[in-house]
């Protein structure tokens, strides 16, 4: 059987146009022109003998072939890329000190935090897992070096806007706990909310969205962290409005089946601050990791 050795460059614009949806945003954020890129997936299609897009309406989708591969150059390229970041930073010390907004909180310190702990074993993370408002506190007093917060709207001099996210309904998995009376609207009954202490981005963005819908509310349950939210929500008291990152599985995102009267609700910005305009070297690393991290 002929042997395949991979490009590592062919596999990243593979992975990239997969990601980004598209192959002509991937030639851009790679610096090639699109026929460069279709050279190369032509490559690679060619390499394994077998195709690994196809066509699907306007756009491309991966062949079962190109699903499988997918997942091994991820691993590929990510084993590359904390090979090289190894070598280039192998005398990197000192200390960081990161804020984390709670959604992010599981994520970022498994996976994230510890490859970079990995390759960089000499320099000491301080890691706080925060609400945002708090966050923005130990950034302004100097606390921090950096900090992933959901965008307050307040202008920010040292941040980076990395994504914005759909805020979503969010109720219990189990419909016997879910707390939406089918005729709840009709009666005027106030819609059960689960949300955080306030301040809060979206507790306030789900009471305005209510408001403005004419849709009576009350407040069943408030928390300071967003373990209690989850726990209450899933418990039927109520529903909640957050982003999808982190939902445990006793809680799903309710669509217009579950509650067609519920209204949309707007996106909200995720920014990674920075302290300072200049970073020391274990900051600035740290920085482009997450930032990786976030926008791969």
């Amino acid at each position: 059987m002929r042997r395949i050795t991979f490009d590592l460059d062919v596999l990243r614009t593979f992975v990239t146009g997969v990601d980004m949806g598209s192959f002509a945003k991937a030639a851009d954020r790679l610096g090639r022109s699109t026929s460069a890129v279709s050279a190369q997936l032509k490559k690679l299609e060619d390499q394994l003998g077998m195709p690994v897009l196809r066509k699907e309406g306007r756009g491309m989708a991966t062949t079962p072939a190109g699903e499988s591969l997918l997942g091994y150059a991820r691993r590929l390229l990510e084993l590359n890329d904390e090979a090289a970041t190894a070598v280039r930073g192998a005398e990197l010390a000192g200390s960081v000190r990161l804020g984390i907004q709670q959604d992010f909180g599981e994520q970022m310190l498994t996976e994230v935090l510890g490859r970079f702990t990995r390759v960089h074993p000499q320099v000491r993370i301080e890691a706080r897992v925060a609400r945002n408002s708090e966050l923005m506190e130990l950034l302004g007093g100097g606390k921090l070096d950096l900090a992933l917060a959901w965008d307050n709207g307040v202008a920010a001099p040292h941040a980076v806007d990395v994504n914005r996210l759909p805020m979503r309904w969010i109720g219990a998995t189990d419909e016997a706990r879910l707390a939406l009376d089918g005729n709840a609207r009709d009666a005027h009954e106030p819609l059960p909310l689960v949300m955080m202490d306030a301040p809060c981005i979206m507790r306030s963005a789900a009471i305005r969205a209510l408001d403005q819908a004419g849709i009576p509310w009350r407040i069943a349950f408030t928390s300071p962290g967003l373990s209690g939210v989850w726990a209450a929500a899933a418990a039927g008291l109520g529903v909640t409005v957050r982003t999808e990152l982190g939902l445990p599985p006793s809680l799903r995102v309710l669509d217009t089946h579950d509650a067609p009267w519920l209204p949309p609700l707007p996106d909200v910005g995720l920014r990674l601050h920075r302290a300072e305009a200049e970073l020391n070297p274990p900051a600035q690393r740290l920085h482009d990791i997450v930032l990786q991290a976030l926008t791969s």
